[in-house]
């Protein structure tokens, strides 16, 4: 477990925009070589997510389509969909603005996005989900997360669990877990974590 300072309340956004980048550096670094020293981690995580909490047939599921080395969440989304899931993956739209969510079968070709991302066509329907699979730069027992800067999934939960009952679970190498994720009052929580060594619920 990499260890930081306890996470606090910040009232200034740019010391709150600084303790996040300090941790963000050497932590992507790192998560570059948790990657390649667990190949399997998606297989595991697949399992675990099956055994841990498996939605029901007909419950929407976004997940992510993996940038550099996060944790491949592809093995996941393959065997939700067998169980009858339908399968989505985030839009960004605009800066600024929540995710877009698009319907996705494993067969359907992707276009490139904003910041190296690949989603589901236009074409495709968009859809509202019960269950986000999301990713991270690290995350901590309290269920902060790190993310990459940009405010998107904070500000996609905070308009989802606005309007309905969203689960939100991270996915995640287990050696990303760190002390305390520095955080301020619009950062949204996770009810849990996956991760190739087991899930964490912090719904109780």
């Amino acid at each position: 477990m990499t260890h930081c300072d306890e996470a606090e309340a910040y009232i200034d956004l740019d010391e709150l925009r600084a303790a996040k980048t300090a941790l963000r550096t050497p932590l992507l670094k790192r998560r570059a070589e948790i990657a390649a020293a667990v190949p399997d981690a998606g297989s595991r995580v697949a399992s675990l997510i099956a055994a841990s909490f498996a939605p029901s047939s007909g419950t929407v599921v976004a997940g992510y389509w993996p940038m550099r080395d996060e944790l491949d969440p592809r093995s996941t989304l393959e065997a939700l969909s067998a169980r009858g899931c339908r399968i989505a993956l985030p839009v960004v739209t605009a800066p600024g603005q929540p995710l877009v969510f698009r319907a996705w079968e494993s067969d359907e070709p992707l276009d490139d996005g904003p910041y190296g991302t690949l989603h589901p066509s236009e074409d495709m329907d968009v859809v509202e989900p019960q269950l986000l699979l999301v990713p991270m730069v690290a995350f901590d027992r309290a269920g902060r997360r790190l993310g990459y800067g940009g405010g998107f999934y904070d500000r996609t939960l905070a308009a989802l669990r606005g309007r309905f009952a969203v689960q939100a679970i991270g996915v995640a190498y287990a050696d990303q877990e760190v002390t305390a994720v520095p955080a301020g009052p619009e950062d949204a929580r996770l009810d849990g974590v996956v991760t190739e060594r087991g899930y964490l619920d912090f719904s109780e």
